[in-house]
């Protein structure tokens, strides 16, 4: 009888993470136009600046920033995230992307988030720029900066090439993660 129970629980818990991934993932499929996404992009600049100590420093000594507004991720054993967004260089959008990614492995939970990457140096955003198709880990070594309680970036990762936010989140997921993690460009 407890296995029954625990077969049940689990094909629940299944069809949750398949319902909160095709949403997800339905409204991704209807991508935004330019104009919501830079009204998100915006929205999640302005968070990031008011969560973070000392984030206009770095957005202004930034060569590019790279921002996904709303990433929805979602997965119990199988999961995926999905998100779009626009790089900004010197204020003003210069593209659409969007951020993909499927996983496999111990994970449970949903979440929306913003994924802030800021290219430090020219040469980091200019492969970034020059890809097809760039995928964090493999094509460019991100460092995902920790914000401590008092809201202070992590100081030891700030002379990386490539810095990765995480803020804005809303719900609850473990394994937080970028690696893997595919960007591609938007038709826009």
């Amino acid at each position: 009888m407890n296995r029954f129970f625990r077969t049940k629980s689990l094909l629940a818990w299944a069809n949750l993470v398949v319902l909160l991934i095709s949403v997800g993932f339905g409204a991704a499929a209807q991508a935004s136009d330019r104009h919501a996404i830079d009204a998100r992009v915006n929205s999640a600049l302005a968070n990031f600046t008011h969560e973070v100590k000392g984030a206009s420093g770095l957005l202004k000594s930034a060569k590019g920033v790279l921002v996904f507004a709303g990433v929805i991720k979602a997965g119990i054993g199988i999961g995926g995230e999905y998100g779009e967004g626009a790089l900004r260089m010197n204020g003003k959008t210069a593209g659409y992307y969007n951020i993909a990614a499927a996983s496999i492995g111990f994970q449970l939970g949903a979440q929306k988030k913003d994924v802030i990457l800021l290219f430090m140096q020219d040469e980091a955003l200019a492969n970034f720029r020059n890809s097809d198709g760039w995928k964090v880990g493999v094509d460019g070594s991100v460092a995902v900066v920790k914000i401590g309680a008092g809201g202070e970036a992590d100081t030891n990762t700030i002379k990386a090439p490539i810095l990765a936010f995480i803020v804005g989140q809303k719900g609850l997921m473990y394994n937080l993660t970028l690696e893997g993690s595919k960007i591609s460009r938007l038709e826009r």
